[in-house]
């Protein structure tokens, strides 16, 4: 280890050991700021992107909140109050990293911020490409390893956490060492979402994250040895809409070839959508909700009037009037996933994000944001052979 290391871990310890003296706790009750410890049999993760809409969460569920907005010391406390966990957010250029010296300078940062704001923890999101044997894939490894030691040792009972692809099959070419990062982590967060960034076939509109496409993605970790209680599936509240360049008879939306990281088309040829926006269009819609017994998953077709169409550049066809096809998750497809997670002993559940549910006060509207939450957790039952039937 090279001197400039061993200097800044002696700094560290110095610094991290003056934060939590010098942090004033902005809880009624200094009991609230104390860090959440104890390890949940089961995972309700959340992803939260700042506002308050958390206070009108199911905190009979969450267990972790992942802090994607600016920090709120409300939201801290409160999900003290209810034994949740709130995490920071780390990101980093891997080129930064590969350097030791200035990996253990992202760790002080991000520790020293955690202690300050009484964080429980650290979800690390970095979805950059990484070529196999490369040195950003052995510094990413070793960034997840040294952050966990030094959360655990700085906090003790914090959790750190890594989001990986849906797959492990080097996804839009992140082709990261799953089982170390896996091992050297408390937990990682699967986002079995956006499954459609590579479009290695026909460029038509599909699920977000078709059924057997996702469990056979967990099925594929699970092989690699990596412990199911290591897991936690993510799961999407929006959905996708896709201008069709055309639309067969049998209900397939062909849609604008654009490339992504080597394949030709991809889901950036639509737009992501939150869930309580797709709630109020659907009825509205030119076909209503309609479910697609092979991917599992719900969709349906709504044409833009050329009275109300606006032109954009991530839209060109609106302003022709052209018919649109949505796909998105719901609580039928959402609890069949849920099913996995406890057939397969996974060790939970979250989404992204939190935020994206209508928690106003129109009845129709807070009984369609129940049923999402409810999804998460539904009662054990037996999956797999219902859905390989279809």
């Amino acid at each position: 280890m090279s001197g400039a290391v061993w200097f800044l871990l002696i700094l560290t310890a110095h610094c991290l050991s003056l934060v939590r003296s010098d942090s004033v706790c902005p809880c009624e009750t200094r009991d609230l700021c104390k860090q959440i410890t104890d390890v949940k049999e089961f995972e309700v993760y959340v992803f939260d992107v700042g506002g308050k809409t958390w206070k009108s969460y199911d905190w009979s569920k969450v267990t972790t909140v992942a802090a994607f907005g600016k920090f709120d010391p409300e939201l801290m406390c409160y999900a003290h109050s209810k034994g949740a966990r709130l995490v920071l957010k780390g990101d980093v250029p891997l080129s930064d990293i590969v350097d030791p010296s200035n990996r253990t300078a992202w760790i002080l940062e991000k520790v020293t911020l955690a202690k300050k704001q009484f964080m429980d923890g650290i979800n690390i999101d970095i979805e950059q490409e990484v070529e196999e044997a490369s040195p950003e894939y052995y510094a990413l490894t070793a960034l997840v390893r040294e952050t966990t030691e030094a959360f655990h040792r700085e906090i003790p009972g914090s959790q750190v956490s890594f989001d990986v692809a849906w797959s492990p099959k080097c996804i839009d070419k992140r082709c990261y060492d799953y089982v170390a990062i896996a091992e050297v982590s408390d937990l990682v967060f699967v986002m079995s979402y956006d499954e459609q960034s590579q479009i290695w076939g026909d460029c038509i509109a599909k699920a977000n994250a078709p059924l057997n496409q996702t469990l056979t993605a967990y099925d594929d970790y699970i092989t690699l040895k990596i412990d199911p209680k290591k897991l936690v599936m993510g799961v999407p509240w929006y959905g996708y809409d896709y201008t069709c360049v055309e639309l067969s008879q049998e209900g397939i939306c062909t849609i604008r070839q654009v490339p992504f990281r080597g394949a030709p088309c991809s889901d950036a040829a639509g737009r992501q959508v939150p869930y309580k926006i797709m709630m109020k269009q659907i009825n509205g819609s030119i076909s209503g909700r309609m479910w697609d017994k092979v991917q599992h998953a719900p969709y349906y077709n709504y044409k833009v009037l050329k009275s109300q169409a606006v032109r954009s550049r991530s839209n060109i066809f609106d302003d022709q009037g052209q018919i649109h096809q949505v796909w998105y998750d719901d609580p039928e497809s959402i609890s069949q996933k849920a099913a996995y997670v406890r057939e397969r002993g996974l060790r939970g559940i979250g989404m992204w994000n939190g935020n994206l549910l209508d928690y106003g006060s129109n009845p129709v509207a807070r009984q369609q944001t129940r049923a999402m939450w409810s999804a998460l957790k539904p009662a054990a039952q037996r999956l797999r052979s219902t859905a390989s039937a279809d």
